[in-house]
Formats: structure tokens, sequence, C-alpha cells
């Protein structure tokens, strides 16, 4: 039987559209979760099942706070390009590949952050676009441009912004910051290093190479293997507040004590017995602590009404 020989064109992977390009600039898998979390302190500040009209800046809060952190994380690609093109976790970005040039990229993240500034301006309120704005200058700027290349604690820092979302969904839909959202915030600010220096442990190597002063880099492995769990303990002090202050209920205390108690359990095994697979684990894990922390305050808040 004759052999069939593929065709090359057949043969080649499929280049990405220039749409899939930009997208991709947007780590859409990390504006997801800061959308979510803007969405529930959205649904915590509304006492009540919202409006036809809360709904609707809702919508309107999530779109805009969406494009703004799109923006951020378009310009972070933009001024990390070389240290993404030297690190294996990142060397596949458009924009460290060459694929899209500087001019390109910036115009895009530009516009991006005038159509989210605009429609939280005219749709939700100048509050909100002002916040949002901030948390774009902290994490574009300060955290990328000046805290990442030049400390080890640019994560807890730089956290600051990368804490905001929950602020930012109350405030559109209150146009305040009440106690209630900077606890929200504080939760996700304790959360941070542990999360990200889970990640640095087993990307080591790579950070290194990039030149980039991570905890893992500068103080060695079992420094941050503790600064982990020491962080995790910490942490679910502080998500015990909701329930502390009474803007949660027993629905919400319950998870937490068992999701911040496996927290601790995956940090302290990775104190006691390091592995990279066990440090990949703890990193995923944190992702799915914060999401089930957020989700057990919204089942809290509508189950309690």
């Amino acid at each position: 039987m004759a052999e069939t020989v593929a065709s090359p064109a057949l043969m080649a992977p499929q280049a990405p559209s220039r749409f899939q390009q930009f997208y991709v600039l947007t780590k859409p898998r990390v504006v997801q979760l800061i959308v979510f979390c803007a969405l529930i302190g959205m649904a915590l500040a509304v006492p009540g099942v919202p409006t036809a009209a809360e709904a609707f800046k809702a919508l309107a809060a999530c779109v805009g706070i969406w494009l703004v952190a799109g923006a951020a994380a378009a310009f972070n690609c933009l001024v990390e390009q070389q240290i993404d093109a030297r690190m294996k976790r990142t060397a596949w970005r458009p924009t460290a590949r060459g694929e899209l040039t500087r001019t390109q990229t910036l115009l895009f993240s530009t516009s991006l952050c005038a159509a989210g500034m605009l429609i939280l301006a005219v749709w939700v309120n100048p509050l909100t676009m002002w916040l949002t704005l901030g948390t774009f200058v902290g994490y574009a700027i300060v955290y990328t441009v000046v805290l990442k290349p030049l400390t080890p604690q640019n994560i807890v820092i730089g956290g600051a912004s990368g804490a905001m979302p929950p602020v930012l969904g109350w405030a559109a839909m209150t146009g305040s910051v009440d106690p209630e959202a900077l606890m929200l915030c504080l939760i996700i600010f304790l959360w941070t290093p542990p999360h990200f220096w889970a990640l640095a442990l087993y990307r080591v190597e790579d950070y290194a190479r990039a030149g980039l002063p991570m905890l893992p880099v500068t103080h060695g492995n079992e420094f941050t293997r503790l600064h982990v769990l020491l962080y995790t303990l910490i942490l679910m002090a502080a998500t015990l507040l909701p329930f502390v202050y009474g803007m949660s209920g027993l629905i919400y205390l319950a998870s937490a004590l068992v999701l911040g108690s496996l927290f601790v359990w995956y940090a302290y095994r990775l104190w006691k017995q390091y592995s990279d697979a066990l440090a990949r684990k703890t990193f995923k894990f944190s992702i799915v602590h914060l999401m089930l922390m957020f989700a057990a305050l919204l089942v809290d808040h509508y189950y309690t009404i």
C-alpha cells in the first residue's frame, strides 16, 4: 500500500490570528479572576436582589473594569517584552515572540484603558473610574516598572493594586469605599504573596534567568517556604474578619475555616517536604481557595437576606 504524505501546509500548526494575539495580551484568566472579585464586591454592596438599574450598572462596571485590567496586562507585556522572552513561562506571548510591535501593543493598551475609563465615567461613577485608573497605574507602572525589577518585596507591596477589585466593585454600586470593601481588599492583599511565591518556588530558574529579584532568587527556597506558611496563617485570620464584623454568617465562617485550614496544610507540607510538584499544587489550590472564599461570601449574602 502506498504511503500517504501530508502536505507541509496541513502539518504546520496554524498561526494565531491577529485577534487572538491581542486577546492573549490581556491575560484572560487573570482578568477573569479580577472581574469575578469585583463582581462579588458589587453583589455584597447591594442589600438584596439587584434592581434592573443596579444590574445594568454592575454590567457596565464589569465591562469597564475588564477593559482597564486588560489594558494593564497588555502594558505589562510591553514593558516586560525582553524579560518574557527569557522565561519559559512567558516566552510564547506575542510581544515576546515579536509578533506584535511595541507601537501596536501601546495603542492597544491605550485604547482599552480609554474605553474602560469612558464606560466607568458615563455609566458607573467618577469614584470607580479614578480608583480603577489608580489600580492601572499601581500595577502597570509602580509594580511592573519600579518594584518588580528592584526588590524581592515586589509582590507584597505591589499586591495592593491587585487587591483592589472588590473595592472597585463596591464603589461602583455605592459610590463610596466602606470598611466591608477594605476587608475584602485585605484578604486578597494577604493572599497574593503565598500565591505568587508558590509559583516562584518552582519557577525560580526562570526568574533568575530573567534577572528578577523574586524572593526564592534572593533569599533561597527555605526562607520563601517559611514565609508562604506565615502568610497563610495571617491570611486565615484575616478571612475571619467579615464574620467578626457581622458582614457574613455561618456559611461563610465554615467555608473560611475549611479553605483556610487546607491552604495552611498545603503551606505546612511545602515548608516541611518541598517538591516542585507540591509547589505547583499549592499555587493551583491558592486560586481555588480565593474563588471559593468569595463564592461563599456571595452564597452567605443571599442566603441570609
